[in-house]
Formats: C-alpha cells, structure tokens, sequence
C-alpha cells in the first residue's frame, strides 16, 4: 500500500457486516460496540443507524479513538491485502460492564465472533458474558470464529478459547481452513464432527467457490450434505463473503426455512458480496433477496 493516495471511506468489520445483512432483510438487530468521540465514530453510528441497526448499546468514548483498517482494492479475484490500526481502540476496552443495560429476555438470536476476544481480556469476558445471557436466556446463538491469529499471543491460546465459544452456540460457522487450525481435523465431515460432540447442533463449514458443507440435525436425525457454491460472472472483491454467508444461513433459519434453504441461501448471498467493491455493499435487502431466490430457482 505504500503508493496509494486516495482512499474512500466505508465501514466494515464481521460483526457489522452481519449487522447490516440482518437489519437489511427486516430483523430488528441491536449492535454492541465501543467507538470514539471523533467524526470516524460519528460517521459509523450514523450510517449503522441509517441500515435501521439499533445503536443504543453503542458507546461513544471520551478516551479512545476509533479502530481503522485500510484495505487495498485487489483485481482478479485475489483476496486483498488488509492493515489495522486498532490497538488500544475504542473497542478494545469494552468489557462486560458495557452490556448491563441489554435485555437478554428480549433476544432471540445472538451472533458472536471471534474476534471481539482476541482485542483484549475485557473484550473475552464481555464476549463470554453475552454467550452465557443468551443461552441463559434461551437464544438461539451462532457463532463464527472469523481468526485473526496475529492478535492472539498464541495459536493454542486462540484455539482453546474459540473452541470453548463455539461449544457455547448451537450454529457453527467456520471456514474450512479455520476450522482445520482450530480442531486439528482435515475434512469437512470430521470438523463438523469435532463441534457436535462439544455440543453445537449443526455445522455449516465455507468451502470458497466450492460452496458448503453442512453436518447436524436434519428433519430430526443427524445428517449430512454438500451444497455447491453459487457461480458469479466476475469476482470483485472475497472480503465480506463469509459475513454475506452468515447472514444467508442466519436469516433462513430464523425464518424457519430448512437446512437446506438455509446453506442454498448463505451461498447465494455469499456469491453476492463478491460481486461489488466493500465489506457490505453486496447485501440484498428482503425484495431483492426474493428475487435472487426466485432465479435460483429457475
């Protein structure tokens, strides 16, 4: 990146992108999250609040600025190169005390990631704290390990705590290759095995262009299947296709649709994301989503 001058500003982020991708098709979702007092921040809670996320959980703070992350735009379907700028962000410091005023009893589904307690200690007790309200509380949780092994002091670390995480929620999300650092296992079958004997009930595992794999509970027994990946004439930008998944395989069983429904529908707003420049820009709203749903069909 040393000789780029011109930059455009955009948010992104895992849990914002599934944020906005949920909010768009009409779940009424609530984001969590630390910012600074600062015109980064201002712009983040505005542009979240204009996708209709409701932000009354998110806190400005006097003593921290907020993260960035600059991301090259890369040509011909290669992944781009990313540098952060978040350490001792705003974000950093949030910690279970900034979740005391969320109501619990009120939610019906919590996305978690992996990120959040690779920022800090504060940040792994506040992200332990909202994975035991919410089954507490009785809501459905998925979560998405999302590695970013360069901010954890090791990879053991990293895979002990992400490994418990996961054994917290009930959807499983990794991608293959994490899912192969994380476990030790090399095939999709034996992943997804790893997180059903630790409590998951179902695995739904990225495989790229290749599509997904999903292993768990199927019209009420255990059962297993490959969905192929949606074919996209020209590949813009991979960043926010794993988000663009989640959303997909999220939306689908909230909205009671079936296993099956639910990986056809990840790889297709998956294949979206692709297809445009940004983290979050290729997330359909609810009549375009039909749409896409409809050709699929044909």
């Amino acid at each position: 990146m040393p000789d780029i001058e011109h930059f455009q500003r955009g948010i992104a982020g895992a849990d914002t992108n599934v944020a906005i991708g949920l909010a768009r098709l009409g779940f009424h979702v609530g984001w969590l999250s630390r910012v600074g007092v600062d015109s980064f921040g201002d712009y983040l809670r505005r542009t979240l609040e204009a996708e209709g996320v409701d932000c009354r959980h998110l806190i400005h703070d006097a003593e921290h600025s907020t993260g960035l992350v600059f991301k090259e735009r890369a040509f011909g379907g290669a992944d781009p190169r990313v540098e952060y700028f978040r350490r001792g962000s705003a974000a950093s410091h949030l910690s279970p005390d900034d979740a005391a005023s969320v109501d619990f009893s009120a939610a019906r589904h919590l996305h978690a990631t992996g990120i959040p307690p690779a920022l800090s200690a504060s940040c792994r007790e506040l992200s332990w704290h909202m994975l035991d309200q919410a089954r507490r509380h009785g809501a459905s949780i998925s979560f998405d390990p999302n590695l970013r092994p360069s901010l954890w002091s090791s990879q053991d670390e990293m895979r002990e705590t992400l490994n418990a995480m996961a054994a917290k929620a009930d959807w499983v999300l990794p991608g293959l290759a994490e899912g192969q650092l994380l476990t030790g296992r090399v095939s999709p079958d034996d992943i997804a095995g790893f997180y059903l004997e630790r409590g998951a009930k179902a695995v739904i595992i990225k495989l790229g262009p290749e599509g997904s794999y999903y292993r768990g509970v199927l019209d009420g027994h255990e059962a297993s299947f490959s969905m192929a990946g949606v074919e996209v004439d020209e590949v813009v930008d991979t960043v926010g296709a794993g988000d663009g998944f989640a959303v997909g395989v999220i939306s689908a069983l909230l909205d009671g649709r079936s296993a099956r429904e639910a990986v056809r529908r990840g790889n297709l707003i998956g294949a979206e994301a692709v297809q445009v420049q940004g983290d979050m820009e290729g997330l359909p709203t609810r009549q375009r989503l039909a749409e896409l749903e409809d050709d699929l069909s044909h």
